[in-house]
């Protein structure tokens, strides 16, 4: 017979578990069909769970899509703060961190229209908050990584603040264009193969405008 104590953490696995679903299936929906949009029933039928189970775990459909940016874009602020710890030529935690890019990128290509949709959206306390815990954080970490190039005598001295938008434009504008890929070049999806060159392209010319003489 279970105890009290096996029971409350079983009851804990299984709304974790629910919860985990609703968030897998809101990425896969926002994954297959390139958009940001979705409906609960359409979100219900994917995840296999009741539509009611989003205001418990969310609060609403707004909250849902907070959690999955919290999911998504957490990752990217820990590994870029562990790099720009790391002992290593500037040029190469660089190089790394845009390698980085790319690949979360392919995975959640919804990523980047989806915080500036939570921005624009949200109450003013809430993209406040988004902007500190994911946007700050993002901006202040190209500065020290810069600065330390240009000292170290390997960048010219960019701007940090075009530098961001060039590497998060250069990634958002490639995952989210399958539309254009289907239309101009007969492909319907982005393979791993693409992924790939496409990561190597964007290192190799981001980094080459960046490095110094």
């Amino acid at each position: 017979m279970a105890t009290n104590g096996q029971k409350a953490t079983n009851a804990n696995e299984t709304q974790s578990g629910a919860r985990e679903q609703l968030l897998e299936a809101a990425s896969e929906i926002m994954r297959e069909g390139d958009t940001i949009d979705l409906s609960l029933s359409e979100l219900s039928l994917r995840a296999g769970l009741n539509s009611a189970l989003v205001k418990y775990y969310f609060g609403n459909k707004n909250g849902l899509m907070l959690a999955l940016l919290d999911r998504d874009m957490g990752k990217i602020v820990i590994d870029l703060n562990a790099l720009v710890a790391k002992d290593m030529p500037p040029e190469e935690k660089l190089r790394r961190h845009i390698s980085g890019v790319i690949d979360t990128y392919y995975t959640f290509p919804y990523l980047n229209r989806l915080m500036m949709r939570m921005v624009r959206d949200a109450a003013p306390i809430e993209a406040a908050r988004i902007a500190e815990r994911y946007l700050k954080p993002l901006s202040d970490a190209y500065d020290v990584l810069i600065e330390e190039g240009v000292k170290a005598g390997k960048f010219r001295p960019v701007d940090p603040q075009l530098f961001y938008f060039s590497v998060t434009g250069a990634a958002d504008r490639f995952f989210s264009a399958r539309l254009v890929l289907r239309h101009c070049y007969d492909q319907h999806d982005i393979s791993p193969e693409m992924r790939d060159a496409y990561r190597e392209h964007t290192i190799e010319l981001i980094m080459r405008g960046l490095l110094a003489d």
